[in-house]
Formats: C-alpha cells, sequence, structure tokens
C-alpha cells in the first residue's frame, strides 16, 4: 500500500464533535480520485486531539467508505501504553497500516524512540509507518536509528520530512524548484542504503511532494492530497515522466499556497479553511484552540482557490 499518493484528509469538528456528514464527503472525494491510500488521523487529521473512541468511530467510519482502498491510521500518544492501545483499536477497527511519530512533551532521546517503536512493533500485525516530523516532535532521526528502527518487525515505510530536492538559488538563499538537486537524489540515495529494500521511503511537505517521487521516493504523504487528490495525482503523474519540468511547473504554480503552508506552521489551518470555502464542512471545523485562517490570508486563499482550480 506505500506507493502513490497517500492522501491525508482533515478530520472535522462541529461543536467540539466529530463531523461525520462532513467527514464522509471528505472521505468521498479523495476515494472518488482512486488514491492509493487514505491516511485517517494524520497531522492534518489531528489524532492527538481524539480520544480513543473517537479515534475508533473515524477509523470505522473511514474503512467503511473507503472502498476497498486501504486505511492508515495515526496511533500516537504521550505514553508508549496508551499508542498500544489506540493501536489495538485501529486494527480492530480495519487500518490496514498505522502511522507512529515519537509524540511527546518532553523531548527524547534516541533510546526512549528505538523503545517506543521496538515495543509497538512487537505488538502489531499490519505495517507500519514511521513518520519523522521535527517541527511538531522536537525529535530528528539519525541515520543509524533509521537503520535500527526499520529493521524492527512490521515496519513498512518511514515518512521523511520535506527535503531539497530543488537547488537553491544562490543569490538570494531561497528554494527554488528550477532543477532537481544533486543533494536531495544523493539523500535519498543514503536513506535506501540504510533501510531495509521492503521498507518504502515517502515524501512529505507538499513543497517538496513533486521533485521527491521524481528522485525516486515510492509515495508522497498530501496534506494537499487530503482536499485535491487529483492536482497531487497529477503531479504524481508528471513525476515520473522521464522529464520532471512538467511536475516542477505544476509545483511551482502552487507556490503561493506553500507559501501560506509556511506563515500558518502546516497546511492543517489551510486545508480546514479551504474545506469551508469550498462547502465541504462547516465554517470553522477546527476543535478548539485551533482556528481557521483569518482575515488577510483568508482571503489571499479564497482569491488563490479561484485562480488555481485545484481538484
Amino acid at each position: 500500500m506505500f506507493t502513490g499518493l497517500c492522501a491525508f484528509p482533515l478530520t472535522p469538528f462541529h461543536d467540539e464533535k466529530v463531523d461525520y456528514r462532513a467527514f464522509d464527503k471528505l472521505i468521498g472525494n479523495v476515494v472518488q480520485a482512486k488514491v492509493e491510500s487514505i491516511c485517517a488521523m494524520g497531522s492534518t487529521g489531528l489524532y492527538p486531539y481524539l480520544n480513543r473512541d473517537e479515534l475508533t468511530q473515524v477509523t470505522e467510519a473511514t474503512v467503511g467508505s473507503a472502498d476497498g482502498i486501504p486505511v492508515m491510521v495515526g496511533i500516537g500518544a504521550l505514553r508508549t501504553y496508551d499508542v498500544l492501545k489506540n493501536a489495538d483499536a485501529a486494527q480492530q477497527a480495519g487500518a490496514s497500516a498505522l502511522l507512529l511519530a515519537p509524540v511527546s512533551y518532553h523531548p527524547l532521546h534516541e533510546a526512549e524512540v528505538f523503545g517506543l517503536y521496538e515495543k509497538v512493533t512487537a505488538e502489531i500485525s499490519v505495517p507500519l509507518c514511521i513518520y519523522e516530523n521535527p517541527g511538531v516532535t522536537q525529535f530528528s532521526f539519525s541515520d543509524g536509528l533509521y537503520s535500527q528502527v526499520t529493521q524492527l518487525p512490521n515496519v513498512g515505510a518511514i515518512k521523511i520530512p520535506g527535503m531539497p530536492f530543488a537547488n537553491s538559488n544562490s543569490a538570494s538563499g531561497t528554494s527554488t524548484e528550477s532543477k532537481p538537486s544533486a543533494s536531495g537524489a544523493a539523500r535519498l540515495a543514503t536513506l535506501r542504503k540504510l533501510v531495509p529494500e521492503h521498507v518504502a521511503i515517502g515524501v512529505s511537505g507538499d513543497k517538496f511532494g513533486a521533485l521527491g517521487m521524481h528522485a525516486g521516493c515510492d509515495l508522497w504523504l498530501s496534506v494537499l492530497g487530503g482536499l485535491f487528490p487529483n492536482t497531487v495525482k497529477a503531479m504524481i503523474t508528471a513525476s515520473k515522466a522521464s522529464s520532471p519540468q512538467e511536475a516542477i511547473a505544476q509545483s511551482e504554480r502552487l507556490a503561493p499556497l506553500w507559501e501560506l503552508f509556511a506563515r500558518n506552521k502546516g497546511g492543517m489551518r489551510v486545508m480546514a479553511t479551504a474545506a469551508a470555502i469550498i462547502g465541504l464542512t462547516e465554517a470553522n471545523c477546527l476543535p478548539h484552540p485551533l482556528q481557521p485562517l483569518q482575515s488577510d490570508d483568508r482571503q489571499i486563499l479564497e482569491t488563490l482557490l479561484k485562480q488555481l482550480s485545484l481538484g
């Protein structure tokens, strides 16, 4: 299941409860696009904000509406005890795979992160995707740790942070996507040597997705794809062509959207606001204290949605 587009839809809320009517629309949207897999309750799906009963119910709702598309479920929690309970609940509810970041309030040591994955992988029966998200967890995986954790049983994939698959502009110091980066390709080659052949490597950070797929990543774990899957699928198709120029052009066209993602500390608030603008959710579909985009950024997003014709 760790190929192509893994779509990360929102878990929408209304009056502090999961809005299953809106959620069904969101899942129906990615199912209609024939995505390769769906990640329910990834970061955009707000897994840390859900209790175990909600996790079970959202998993069941996703699996029930997925029309056979494999469903991965985020199971992260502060305590390994709760991670294991979440894993059991997700598996019982029909999850095909699990997603786990080393969630912590106190930043973890490598031995603690390895211990987390060692304990979890010993007790699950479906593949696990290891999720490195240092912007949230304040933990970065060393090469040595990647080598160790991917040797554990039931590890099927790693989800790496966005990497500079595009070269940097030497004059401005800013990132540009004018051509693929040798450093990005070299990093991917290093990871290929570190992890077993059966472990897939997934790119995240939508700004980096198209060139990451062109460089040879197995799958794109996409926030944008959770709401606009056809747009991401088109970039994946282009990225697999002999020349990446079409994928680069498509990604560059979305540069104002990537800027909104960066300004709002990720795509979650942007996608929640976009879902409301296009009528799939309530005006504010986030649990308190989270809020959708405000004032200027919301207006910018409304304009972009009209200009970009995302689908």
